[in-house]
């Protein structure tokens, strides 16, 4: 039966959401996808973490976000913003629990050329988790265990899904029991400049370094300890090694890519102002966020887990939009 609708596994977005979502091979896609969230409601339900709703809008959104544009709502006259990222929200979670997660939308408007990565869309989902007192090797390995969890629950309980889509479950099963190995930012870059590319050593670990590292790898592994200035105010400045942030991102085997960013967070509000006016951000603009902070928040660390990211690793898709019921592609207008 695999190879029945293998044909369907293609580039070619879809013309319609009729085309798209009577399709054999959606519909397993989207099983998988629920699957993958009850699941992570299962392995985050046992370990005490309370789900919450995550805003949709907000006077700021977070602005790291790596070249694409924020989309700005009127809101009663005020200018807000569709959410990008919820990281400022997580933070402001712990004031109420110490655990939580969200399975948060998101907007973000990338540059229509990255429709053809495979990997980008205008619209998704992230699993937010942040953790109290937490740092940001406790956070990775909350993130290793959750990864492991649902891949088990869709390798046991999804066969026949997995059979239709020609995705192999031993290429998901070899590595659940190993730990994820981890790679410094400095060493990834050393990496990929002896394989020829030419990798900046100051900035975050492009898109065709992502897809090297990413092409060489047999399991999940750990970029980890960015340099200061290749991402948000938000991450944590290590206090050992200055110049150096304590953060990771999580990258899939098989030329997937990047899953999750993570890191442990700045919360002290001298600090924070600091890197918003090292990141040229207008501390002005985040005047809720800043009061927050002043108050006091909780230390804290945590990590957004791209959904339909994550579900093409699982399912074994070519393209990122196969893993949404409604994909929007960037540059592309569509239902």
């Amino acid at each position: 039966m695999a190879n029945a609708y293998r044909t369907e596994l293609d580039r070619r977005p879809p013309t319609s959401p009729r085309e798209h979502l009577s399709s054999p091979v959606t519909r397993a896609v989207l099983r998988i996808q629920h699957r993958i969230l009850s699941a992570a409601r299962e392995f985050f339900a046992a370990r005490d973490f309370v789900e919450l709703l995550a805003p949709i809008i907000g006077p700021v959104t977070d602005p790291g976000t790596r070249g694409s544009k924020q989309v700005d709502v009127d809101f009663y006259g005020h200018r807000y913003k569709l959410m990008t990222s919820a990281i400022l929200y997580k933070q402001a979670s712990l004031l109420a629990f110490d655990k939580i997660f969200y399975v948060a939308p998101n907007v973000r408007l990338e540059p229509p050329e990255t429709a053809s990565t495979d990997r980008h869309l205008a619209e998704f989902h992230q699993i937010d988790v942040e953790i109290a007192g937490a740092s940001a090797h406790d956070v990775q390995s909350v993130l290793t265990g959750l990864v492991r969890h649902v891949v088990r629950r869709v390798v046991a309980d999804l066969p026949a899904e997995l059979e239709l889509l020609g995705r192999d479950p031993a290429a998901l099963t070899g590595f659940v029991d190993r730990p994820f190995d981890r790679m410094s930012h400095t060493d990834a870059v050393a990496v990929l400049r002896e394989l020829g590319h030419p990798q900046d050593p100051h900035a975050e670990i492009d898109w065709a370094g992502e897809q090297v590292l990413s092409d060489k790898a047999d399991a999940p592994f750990f970029v980890v300890d960015y340099p200061k200035g290749s991402r948000g105010f938000y991450d944590r400045e290590s206090r050992g090694e200055p110049g150096v942030l304590r953060n990771f991102d999580l990258i899939a085997p098989e030329g997937y890519g990047e899953l999750c960013s993570g890191s442990e967070r700045e919360f002290e509000y001298s600090r924070i102002v600091a890197r918003m006016r090292e990141t040229g951000e207008n501390p002005a603009k985040y005047g809720w966020y800043l009061r927050m902070v002043r108050e006091g928040i909780p230390a804290s660390a945590g990590f957004g887990l791209g959904l339909e990211r994550f579900t093409r690793y699982v399912a074994g898709l070519p393209a990122v939009w196969q893993a949404s019921a409604y994909p929007k592609l960037p540059g592309v207008v569509s239902p």
